[in-house]
């Protein structure tokens, strides 16, 4: 989906956390693109919910629900979230039971301002974040033919693991990254 209100993307860009009402509705909004782009059934994921409720789990100071916006225009140009993340016992096998994980979430940028950085910005961010909140892992799942996000993934760090939660879709590709000396 095209957010018209993006013409050039000028730099420099700001990555901030979403506060009130009107920030929720530009969160909503991204993440509708990110859903539409995607083309993917997501309701497993209790997605309506989660629209209807933002902020919600992205809250801080646990959370992070974080809009990337053009400096001089003020025009949203992406998002990403972050929330805590509890395992269920049967998928720590290969993760330590004390340690804090959390989930990172919805990155999408629009496609005018594609190519300039600013998904490498959200993820920087929302790493340093969840370094800042004491987080040990930050895990998130996407999808093979999502290679672009895959790239900046590993290139931030992550690396393939086991799944972490039961995802349905095919395609369905897993990764982490360890924040913490663990």
């Amino acid at each position: 989906m095209r957010n018209p209100a993006i013409q050039d993307v000028p730099t420099p860009v700001i990555v901030r956390q979403a506060t009130g009402a009107a920030d929720m509705t530009a969160a909503r909004k991204c993440f509708e693109a990110y859903t539409e782009w995607l083309d993917e059934d997501i309701s497993f994921q209790n997605y309506a919910e989660e629209l209807k409720d933002l902020p919600g789990k992205y809250s801080p100071p646990s959370g992070a629900l974080l809009l990337a916006v053009d400096s001089t225009s003020r025009n949203i140009l992406g998002c990403i979230a972050m929330r805590p993340l509890h395992l269920e016992s049967r998928y720590l096998l290969d993760r330590r039971p004390d340690a804090r994980y959390c989930e990172v979430k919805r990155l999408f940028v629009y496609p005018e301002a594609r190519g300039k950085q600013v998904a490498r910005l959200l993820v920087c961010e929302v790493l340093r974040r969840a370094e800042e909140q004491g987080y040990d892992e930050a895990l998130l799942d996407t999808m093979t033919k999502m290679q672009a996000a895959i790239g900046l993934y590993a290139s931030e760090g992550f690396k393939e693991t086991s799944p972490y939660y039961h995802n349905p879709l095919n395609g369905a590709m897993y990764m982490f990254k360890r924040l913490s000396k663990l």
